[in-house]
């Protein structure tokens, strides 16, 4: 359904979207094109999908695009331009707010030079504040730009602490669906399938994301980004297993209260509150229906089954480029899974050892987190060839 009930005060906001053609972007368009009297697609960034970003642009009536993985030598058409730079120009135009979906570290630089820009980010890329959270929170405060969540339990979080005081806050809590191996036995973990871990029991994502979700890998990330979204110490962020995701996070107030966001599990509502500005937009998703609800059950996170969460929050605390390393090393253990590479139960223990033999830096820049997120890839991806050579 179209919606043409006026515009938002001050006009139509001006939408720059990173990630155009993945599963957040698309969605993204989505809320865009039912809103046209709120939202103006202005600027859209994809990774190599010429054909994908070329049906957007054209069915939204976007002038500018790029392709930031763009394959040398590719010829690329009209009003669109290749390479990491071409989607740094892209991100860094003019806009009233900058939609960052492109997976995994490759959002870091153009995220970068949005904020240099002054824009406001609503971020769906947990990894840019894993890598360089520090360096990331410093530059908006120093360009005068704002971060805002578009993770469905940090959007939770968000709407959970509006008009709240941060001294009120005793803990912020993240749920987990669980994944589909919440209740396996952990001794079949080194079986279990590519197709089994896709098999998401709630939510419909990409496979990256999706094999996080099995790992709870995801849920410790969203540890990292929390603590820099909400400037709340790790001690202080707790995460419990929700199996329905309904409950999409919550907060734990010092006088014994606790306010919950329930919602149906569609990414459409975090989008269009972010790309909003924090408005509220009708019909973006059904009501949850209580009455139809099973059990609102929550559960601790089980260590020996979900090792992830524990050695995510332990990166964290240390700092410096530990996070980077182990965003990194787990791109690449969850690619060499997808690929067949690596075993499922291999994951977790390959990233825990490449963050285990990172070189420590403190206070790093720029340069310093990316020399680590390549050596840290170069450095899994010897531990997968090692792996692999093993079994032959």
């Amino acid at each position: 359904m179209r919606h043409t009930s006026g515009p938002a005060a001050g006009g139509r906001r001006r939408v720059v979207l990173l990630g155009a053609t993945g599963s957040i972007g698309r969605q993204c368009c989505d809320v865009i094109d039912r809103f046209p009297d709120r939202f103006e697609l202005v600027g859209v960034v994809a990774g190599s999908d010429a054909t994908g970003l070329q049906e957007v642009m054209r069915r939204l009536r976007v002038g500018r695009g790029a392709l930031a993985t763009a394959p040398a030598g590719q010829r690329c058409p009209d009003g669109v331009g290749a390479g990491m730079d071409a989607a740094c120009e892209i991100a860094a135009m003019e806009s009233d707010v900058v939609c960052v979906a492109i997976p995994g570290a490759a959002a870091l630089s153009p995220t970068l030079a949005a904020l240099d820009a002054g824009r406001t980010i609503a971020t769906a890329t947990k990894e840019v504040l894993v890598m360089a959270g520090e360096l990331v929170r410093d530059r908006a405060r120093s360009r005068g730009a704002r971060i805002l969540p578009v993770d469905s339990e940090h959007s939770a979080l968000w709407q959970c602490l509006r008009g709240e005081r941060p001294t009120s806050v005793r803990r912020l809590v993240l749920t987990a669906s669980g994944g589909p191996f919440r209740e396996r036995e952990p001794g079949t973990f080194a079986t279990i399938s590519v197709a089994e871990a896709l098999r998401h029991p709630t939510w419909s994502m990409g496979p990256k994301v999706t094999i996080d979700s099995a790992t709870m890998m995801n849920k410790g990330l969203e540890i990292i980004e929390a603590h820099f979204l909400f400037d709340v110490p790790y001690s202080r962020v707790g995460v419990l297993i929700h199996p329905p995701s309904i409950v999409h996070s919550m907060v734990e107030f010092v006088d014994g209260a606790t306010i919950a966001q329930l919602g149906v599990p569609d990414m459409r509502v975090p989008i269009a509150l972010a790309i909003a500005d924090g408005e509220r937009l009708p019909d973006i998703a059904p009501p949850v229906q209580l009455t139809d609800t099973s059990s609102l059950a929550f559960f601790e996170v089980d260590d020996a089954r979900f090792p992830a969460v524990a050695l995510a929050r332990s990166a964290g605390e240390t700092g410096g480029v530990a996070p980077a390393v182990l965003n990194a090393a787990n791109e690449i253990a969850v690619a060499a899974f997808l690929d067949h590479r690596l075993r499922f139960d291999e994951i977790v223990p390959l990233v825990a050892e490449t963050v285990g033999a990172a070189p420590p830096t403190a206070a790093p820049s720029v340069a310093d987190i990316l020399e680590a997120d390549a050596w840290a890839r170069q450095h899994a991806g010897e531990q997968v060839g090692a792996a692999t050579g093993a079994r032959a």
